[in-house]
């Protein structure tokens, strides 16, 4: 029991065992398991993982999944690169939520790698905008952001013919607009915001899972709130988020996202008893966005120093494991 309470406190809500797992196969591909289910079905029963916030479990496929990608991608073949290359984002994704920035630089390079070699702007695009995401995390914004713009310019030079280019450029401003606003280019941020929102006129209200990206105009409007939180201005993200409903989110994982972007506006305004409510909403809703997220964590804990004494702090206290 001992142990349980280290490993929650010190964030790890997944199993150290899982982590060594993934270690493990980044460092030395394991064998292929020779299972006989098609890796895009895998693949997308691994993302359903991500989007229900199941990180756990999806720590514990990762070996697996990857080594049978990789024995796949021998045939050289640019589908194949491409799919490796989703894996690899895919890890990296995950890695980034739980605050594993070494192994998730590791995995993001890697799909940067096999994008290339897969030769489809779309793949290319998804895994730069991972590694942006990570350089962001380590602190090179500067780097992040040239990334993210020479991304984006190249599905812009795509015609944005097809939904899934829409999405991809949309998404891709949406990545800047934050990436911009987290290094405090205020001009930057909120210029790429403006256009992310000219170009969600064009998104569907529903993306189908199986394309790489799945932003909608809600979606882009919870990137709005997020950009106005990381320039110091909680009232102007408010704002933006104010007719934001869960009803318009596909997945647990964006239904968690937009109470805890909300929740982080509250606590940026000093509203404790708003910050509380959102993060339990959040937390009934996707408990790996409260559990798993540093950022998220050290907000309870905060919470718990401070204003232990306001409605859910406990719960949230108890769900995480924190301590002030």
């Amino acid at each position: 029991m001992r142990r349980r309470t280290l490993m929650a406190a010190a964030g790890l809500a997944a199993p150290v065992q899982l982590l060594t797992g993934v270690d493990e196969a980044l460092a030395h591909m394991p064998a292929s398991t020779g299972s006989t289910i098609p890796l895009d079905t895998r693949l997308l029963r691994a993302r359903a993982l991500f989007d229900t916030g199941k990180h756990a479990d999806l720590l514990k496929t990762f070996p697996g999944l990857l080594a049978d990608a990789h024995a796949a991608a021998q045939s050289r073949t640019e589908t194949a690169h491409a799919r490796l290359s989703d894996c690899y984002a895919l890890t990296s994704e995950v890695l980034t939520k739980i605050g594993r920035y070494d192994r998730a630089r590791l995995t993001a390079d890697r799909a940067i790698v096999y994008a290339d070699l897969s030769g489809s702007p779309l793949v290319a695009a998804a895994a730069a905008r991972q590694l942006t995401i990570v350089l962001r995390h380590q602190g090179h914004s500067a780097a992040a952001q040239r990334l993210l713009l020479d991304a984006a310019a190249k599905v812009e030079a795509s015609g944005l013919t097809t939904p899934a280019q829409a999405e991809a450029y949309a998404q891709m401003l949406c990545t800047g607009s934050y990436t911009a606003a987290r290094a405090g280019d205020r001009d930057q941020a909120l210029a790429m915001m403006s256009e992310a929102s000219h170009a969600a006129r064009r998104l569907p209200g529903r993306v189908p899972r199986s394309r790489p990206f799945s932003i909608t105009p809600a979606g882009v409007t919870l990137y709005e709130v997020g950009v106005h939180w990381a320039l110091g201005d909680a009232g102007a993200a408010l704002q933006a988020g104010r007719g934001l409903r869960a009803a318009q989110f596909p997945t647990a994982e964006r239904r968690g996202r937009m109470h805890t972007d909300l929740g982080r506006a509250w606590w940026q305004w000093g509203k404790p008893e708003q910050t509380a409510h959102e993060l339990l909403c959040a937390l009934r809703v996707s408990p790996g966005e409260v559990r798993d997220r540093p950022a998220i964590r050290q907000i309870v804990a905060d919470l718990a120093s401070r204003h232990r004494h306001v409605v859910g702090v406990r719960e949230l206290v108890a769900a995480t494991g924190v301590h002030p």
